[in-house]
């Protein structure tokens, strides 16, 4: 079966095509045309400016997809576009292009949750040992999934104020740091050093103790506002400590939450996915903990954390094998900016 997966959820515009033989998944290409460099000057994603760079890049990205893994449309057995949840300007543009290919060419089309294309990312050619629970955390999610199969999941826990992923972007820029806030809060840590005189800065670890598996990182944003004020200078040093104080407080938090969750679940297997499943300090303290406490734990490689059409299409092959898909079925497909998981 070949698959060509479409994404347009946020300002990545990107194209993948997937070719399953026998349980087996090659990834014959998988190509994103990002607009970090455009949005940075408005410190996030324009929504209106995202939609119009979809609309420049969506053919183009298509065709470089299917030019990069030699296959012609005739070839092509299954599309699939993410339909939510996201921006609803730039969701539009990758479903109604994926609906009009679908009818020109005559091929069934699937429409694909984001947040279990960024869950299925780690299925690409693992073995996963169910049960299993999963970390899911981006600009716009924190959550914990509790998982039976590969179909059956549960959201145990999410975050009940801003998602991770946006705490990262919002102390960037409260730093002076920039956009995305991610990388850059992330390789500002990197510097931290113990045997160097930084200054001492100590943060919260929001909800570290409660009882259920939720999540909360506006107080912990909060407390690097009031943190930062206490300093009148804020030089390189200040800004690599706080970095270091951020990030150590919330992989403290997501970690120690994930390892509870796995230990009163009986679960056999931990994995993450999302874009701050980039992070590195994140991933090694997490693989760490799983491994210690006796879990077998995966995370996708760094390029399938972040958006791109390939988790997509790897979705697909597994919604596939649980839904049959009509080859008329791109007129029941509908753009959700809100679709839930769960």
């Amino acid at each position: 079966m070949i698959i060509l997966a479409i994404e347009t959820s946020c300002d990545e515009t990107s194209a993948a095509v997937l070719k399953v033989n026998r349980g087996q998944l090659e990834l014959l290409s998988n190509i994103v045309s990002s607009q970090i460099d455009i949005h940075k000057q408005y410190g996030g994603v324009v929504p209106e400016v995202a939609a119009r760079h979809h609309i420049k890049n969506i053919i183009p990205v298509i065709s470089e997809a299917l030019n990069k893994a030699k296959i012609k449309p005739e070839k092509i057995d299954l599309l699939a576009t993410t339909a939510g949840p996201g921006l609803m300007t730039s969701l539009l543009i990758g479903a109604e292009t994926a609906k009009a290919l679908s009818y020109a060419w005559g091929k069934p089309l699937l429409a694909i949750n984001h947040m279990y294309s960024h869950i299925a990312a780690n299925f690409y050619n693992n073995k996963i040992k169910f049960p299993a629970v999963c970390l899911v955390v981006s600009g716009g999610h924190t959550e914990l999934i509790h998982l039976k199969s590969y179909w059956q999941l549960k959201k145990i826990g999410q975050t009940i104020d801003d998602a991770v992923g946006e705490a990262f972007d919002k102390v960037s820029k409260l730093l002076g740091l920039g956009y995305p806030g991610g990388p850059i809060i992330s390789a500002y840590a990197e510097k931290y050093r113990t045997d160097l005189k930084f200054p001492t800065i100590k943060l919260p670890r929001p909800m570290l103790n409660s009882k259920d598996f939720n999540f909360s990182f506006s107080g912990l944003k909060t407390a690097v506002l009031y943190a930062s004020q206490k300093f009148v200078h804020h030089d390189e040093d200040f800004k690599i400590a706080m970095a270091h104080a951020f990030q150590e407080a919330a992989v403290e938090v997501l970690v120690t939450k994930t390892i509870k969750a796995a230990k009163k679940l009986k679960v056999k297997t931990i994995f993450m996915a999302g874009g701050v499943a980039a992070n590195k300090q994140l991933r090694e303290a997490l693989k760490n903990e799983a491994i210690k406490n006796g879990y077998e734990f995966f995370v996708p490689e760094f390029k399938l954390c972040t958006d791109n059409a390939a988790m997509v299409a790897i979705a697909a092959c597994y919604l596939s094998q649980k839904k049959i898909v009509k080859i008329d079925n791109y007129k029941n497909i509908k753009t959700d900016p809100n679709w839930e998981l769960l």
